[in-house]
C-alpha cells in the first residue's frame, strides 16, 4: 500500500535545500578564489557551470517555496 502524501513539511524541506545549495555555491566560489592558480581551466569551467546549475535550482526551489506558502 502506498504511503499517504504528506506535504505538511514541504516548505521546511525546501528552505533546507535552498540553504544547503547556497552554502555549496559559496564554498565552491571560495575554493575557486583561493586556489585558482592551482586548478586547471577545464576544472574551473566545470565548477562554474555546476554553480550555475545550482543557482538555477535555487531559483526553482524558491518558486516552489512560494507556491507552498500560498
Amino acid at each position: 500500500m502506498a504511503k499517504p502524501d504528506n506535504r505538511s513539511d514541504n516548505a521546511e524541506h525546501l528552505q533546507e535545500h535552498i540553504a544547503n545549495t547556497q552554502q555549496n555555491i559559496n564554498e565552491t566560489e571560495q575554493y575557486l578564489n583561493e586556489f585558482s592558480s592551482e586548478i586547471s581551466g577545464s576544472q574551473q569551467n566545470e565548477l562554474q557551470e555546476k554553480n550555475e546549475r545550482r543557482r538555477e535550482s535555487v531559483a526553482e526551489f524558491e518558486e516552489e517555496l512560494g507556491d507552498e506558502e500560498a
